[in-house]
Formats: C-alpha cells, structure tokens, sequence
C-alpha cells in the first residue's frame, strides 16, 4: 500500500457522534502510519455554526487517548477545516466549492475527493444531487462516496435510494460501509478458508454438521430506543452484518481476491439461500424481547425503555436457521443469533464438524471438533478436539488449541478508510449484495406482519428464550457458545 495519499475529505455530518468516536480517531491512526502525511485536509459540514478553531478542538479532543504528543495533535488538526452547511441550500455547496479549490491548492490534492456522508440515509439523494449541480465533483482527480448503513428500511426503499446516487456515482464510485468487514477475524475469514488445504478440503456437509454466528450484546438499547422501535434486531443486524457473514461463510472460493471477484462469489450465496416465509418462518426464525429479572432488578425491560411503546412487538432478539440450496451445503445449516441485554458481549463463529466416531474408539466418550472464530472483543482462533487424558487408563479429553490475535490490529473504520484511499472495494458492499438481503428480510418481515411467528421474551442477561435453544436441539444440535 502507497503511503501519504493524497485526498480532500468532506464529511456530511461532521459534528456526529459517528465523526468523533470513529472517524477522526480512525484518520488519526492513518496520519499516525503515515497514509496522511502532508497532503490531506477535512472539511466537516454540519448545521451548527462552528469555527475552524472550535472544529479542531473538537478533534484533538476527540484523538486524546491516542495521540503521542501535544504538537502530533495539533498538527493533524490544523488540517480541518469547518463549514455551517444546509445541505438544500445551494449558496452553500458554492461555499463548499470554494473552500475545496483552495484547499486542493494548498495541499497539493490533485483533485482527490471523498465524500462521506455520515447523516440519515433519507438525505443522501438530496447531498448526491447537490454535488452534482454545484460541480464539487473533481474533474482531475477521484471522486468517491462513503455511505453507512442502514441502505433502506426495505427493498423497495433501497432501490430507490441507489437511483438517487447513481445520477451522480457511478457504482464504481460508491463505498457502501459495513464496519464488521473491516473487522480484523472477519478480513480473515477467506485466508483461512481458502490458504489452508485441509480446512478447504472439509469446508463443506460431507464434513460439517453446522456452522453458528453470534452476535452478543449486553447492553440494552440505551438512548436508541426510538431508533430500535423502527428497525429491531432484524433489520439493525441480520440483513447487513450477520448476512454478509454468511456470505463469506459460505462462499465458493473465489477465481481471484479483487473486489470484483468476491464480490460475485458473495451475490451467489445470498441468492442460493432458502427463503424463510409465512410457510416455513416456524421452522427456521425465533423472535424474542427483553423483560425484566428479579436477579437483576436494576435493568428494565425494553418496554420501559425511554421512547419505546408499552406494548411494543419489536424484536431486540433474533435467531434463526438459513439453509442454501448449493450443493456444497446440502442439509447443512447456518444457525444464527443476535440480540441485545444477553448474558455477555460476544461475536464468534462457530464451525461445529460432524461426529463420525472412529471404531477404534466408540466405546469412548468423544467431543465434537470445533473451529471457532473469535472477534470481538477476544480476536483469535480455537480448535476443539480430543486428546488422550493422561494416566494409566485409555481415556479421552476434549482439549483447545488457541491462537489469539497479538500486537497492533488495525480498528475497523482504520482499515476501511485505508481501503477507500487505495480503491480498494472488497471491504465494501455491491447494491446487489444489498438487494438480495432485503429480499430475505422482507419476507421475514411480511411472515411476522402476519403474527405467523409470535414474539418471545428473555430476561435479561440470559442468551434469548427457550425456543431459540430449541431451534437447535430438534435437530440435534446445541449452541456452542452457551
């Protein structure tokens, strides 16, 4: 990877909270690495009517656990650059313009512009086609649009959203940002899969029994609960993060490692799952709300959560089972489950091999083989397998063999940053990929619009309601991590 890159990043939605945990934190690392070095400059844009001097207070306030000195800081942020901005107003964006041309002059920037909207995704429309018309897009350089989920609240809602953008992008042009790719076991996931022969002669159902995702949080919804009462665990979660999981799970390898390549490979996987609808939801989609715990009587349950209805059907729970239709994973499912104020914070994978026991040695209690794929907040690899257990006697033990992530691993928005400086979209998410998920979530959806799959309730700090055990056990299986 080049070093010192060459940019002018203009962040919509620059006084965020999304700005100043990840993004200026994130650009500072890359400053630090010397990706940035002397040619780049940020200009934030929001509504309030702050200055450049108060803007880059803000920043060095914002990089205080990581900077490694006062005049390091301070340096970095004398490249922002701040900006009062009505994103319908078009005088502004001929402000915008005129700041960008003089901070490409002084920079040296060679027309190199990323725009990163870091706003409601029901204004990028309106921010794309105000670029457009008061020409901030570069004709010297690159012009590229970083976008953060959610891509929509639904399919229909996504088209229309990438119309929008395509009349001034091309899909080229445009980053679609989901921060577990960055994820440092996630970037992993096709190396192990695909540079270790015996891993990809087994990685398929003559071999696996099962492979589980979880994504678990012990907080509860916090101060998004009227964000929550309109997406749910479903949306939040599933069709973006657990789905593009599965995509790298269950992939084909691929006949190259480009973003072109995966990025096919990872459109095959979602097209080839089995729908889950009103006629099989019972089967493969568990639901679940969190309610308050006489063993915890300091947590309230998501009703009483502030803006959260009293009589609220949103899920903050879901687990389910997506089978695909490859013949690869013929009868081999793919459990999954997110949720929110469960027993422990944890994201894993878990690759459960199939139990053919060994003649040798079928009057022993053997265990499963289990590759797990830890990331976060543990970053590492374990293997489950058996072993003799020491003494006189033949007797097994299930031991763990465990590698664990050590040193400087890159933060997420670091690392995608970085892939957009470079071009560099394997990280990122194709409109197609998008598509495909909402397909599967609107059924989900439509299935439960129809009360065909009632909700359940957990208390909290456990891992979800009975039934989502249940998913599991009718097909003899068990959550791994429990």
């Amino acid at each position: 990877m080049s070093k010192n890159q060459k940019t002018l990043a203009i962040i919509f939605g620059g006084t965020g909270d999304l700005a100043y945990r990840k993004l200026y934190p994130a650009l500072y690392k890359l400053y630090q690495n010397d990706y940035l070095n002397k040619n780049f400059a940020v200009i934030g844009t929001a509504r309030r009517s702050w200055t450049d001097d108060y803007y880059r207070e803000v920043i060095v306030d914002s990089i205080k656990e990581l900077k490694s000195s006062d005049e390091s800081a301070s340096e970095f942020a004398s490249h922002f650059y701040y900006l009062s901005h009505n994103i319908n107003d078009a005088e502004n964006y001929r402000e915008l313009l005129d700041l960008a041309k003089q901070l490409d002059e002084k920079y040296k920037l060679e027309g190199n512009r990323l725009f990163y909207l870091s706003v409601s995704p029901k204004l990028f429309g309106t921010i794309a086609t105000q670029l457009k018309s008061g020409n901030l897009l570069s004709d010297t350089g690159y012009n590229r649009l970083l976008i953060e989920k959610p891509f929509g609240t639904n399919l229909k809602e996504s088209n229309l959203l990438d119309r929008e953008i395509l009349k001034t992008f091309t899909e080229d042009e445009i980053y679609r940002i989901d921060h577990y790719l960055g994820k440092e076991m996630i970037q992993a996931i096709p190396m192990l899969r695909f540079g270790n022969p015996l891993l990809k002669k087994i990685w398929n159902h003559h071999y696996i029994s099962n492979i589980q995702v979880t994504l678990a949080e012990d907080i509860g919804v916090e101060d998004r609960g009227g964000y929550y009462e309109q997406s749910g665990a479903l949306r939040d979660m599933v069709q973006n993060h657990i789905l593009q999981v599965v995509s790298l799970m269950l992939m084909d390898e691929p006949d190259c490692y480009d973003s072109q390549c995966v990025c096919r490979e990872k459109i095959t996987v979602l097209k080839e799952l089995v729908s889950i609808n009103e006629d099989n939801i019972s089967e493969h989609i568990v639901r679940g709300q969190y309610i308050e715990s006489a063993d915890y009587p300091e947590l309230m349950a998501y009703r009483s959560e502030n803006e959260v209805s009293t009589d609220s059907e949103v899920e903050t729970f879901v687990a389910g089972k997506f089978l695909s239709k490859n013949k690869n994973w013929k009868d081999t499912p793919l459990y999954f489950r997110t949720g929110k104020r469960m027993k422990g914070k944890n994201t894993q994978i878990d690759i459960v091999f199939k139990k053919d026991l060994p003649l040798l040695f079928d009057d022993l209690e053997l265990s499963k083989n289990v590759l797990s794929i830890h990331i976060g907040p543990e970053e590492g690899i374990s293997f489950k397998m058996n072993d003799k257990k020491a003494g006189m006697l033949l007797d097994s033990e299930a031991i763990r063999l465990k590698y664990k992530e050590e040193g400087k691993i890159p933060d997420d928005y670091e690392r995608l940053l970085l892939n957009a400086l470079e071009a560099n979209k394997t990280s990122f998410v194709h409109a197609e990929e998008v598509s495909e998920s909402w397909k599967h979530i609107d059924a989900i959806r439509a299935a439960w619009k129809d009360n065909k799959n009632p909700i359940e309730f957990y208390p909290v700090m456990t891992n979800g309601p009975k039934k989502a055990f249940e998913l599991l056990e009718k097909n003899g299986h068990e959550w791994i991590w429990d």
